[in-house]
């Protein structure tokens, strides 16, 4: 059998994705809009390691749910970068914090009480529409950060 053949599962369904054995310790992740990214250790070039993937669910996820607010302030083509920071605990072999970075530019420009409202409004609509962050949150102790690209 070939390593890239995707088995059948029997509770496919809306949602489903896919972890397909591509190599030792390497898998190929696949969605059903047929989107993949490659799993595996460090020592794989171009893939992203589990913990990895998490950390990258939770600052996409803070992305996506921020993303009208800030446009609404700075305009649609805004530049941010959502970062996740954190290592898993080798005593327990778990994440016990990530701590979210939003860089963003422009942010400068606004006086401080646009920004103020601006970081509030970034703050809550990432606690409402995170999915991620709201099912790993009693888990996790997240905390967010938010600067301008000047670092202010």
């Amino acid at each position: 059998m070939s390593h890239d053949t995707v088995l059948p599962a029997e509770r496919t369904a809306h949602g489903s994705v896919s972890a397909t054995r591509v190599g030792t310790r390497t898998y190929r992740g696949t969605n059903e809009r047929g989107a993949t990214v490659l799993i595996g250790p460090e020592e794989v070039p171009d893939a992203f390691s589990p913990g990895e993937l998490f950390k990258l669910a939770l600052a996409g996820c803070a992305g996506l749910s921020a993303d009208r607010v800030i446009a609404r302030r700075l305009g649609d083509d805004f530049d941010a970068t959502f970062w996740a920071h954190g290592t898993s605990d080798e005593a327990t072999n778990r994440y016990t914090a990530v701590d979210e970075e939003i860089v963003v530019a422009g942010l400068a420009g606004l006086d401080d009480a646009e920004r103020a409202k601006l970081l509030d409004l970034v703050e809550r609509s990432i606690e409402r529409a995170c999915t991620i962050a709201r099912t790993v949150r009693d888990v996790v102790d997240l905390s967010t950060t938010v600067a301008d690209v000047n670092g202010n």
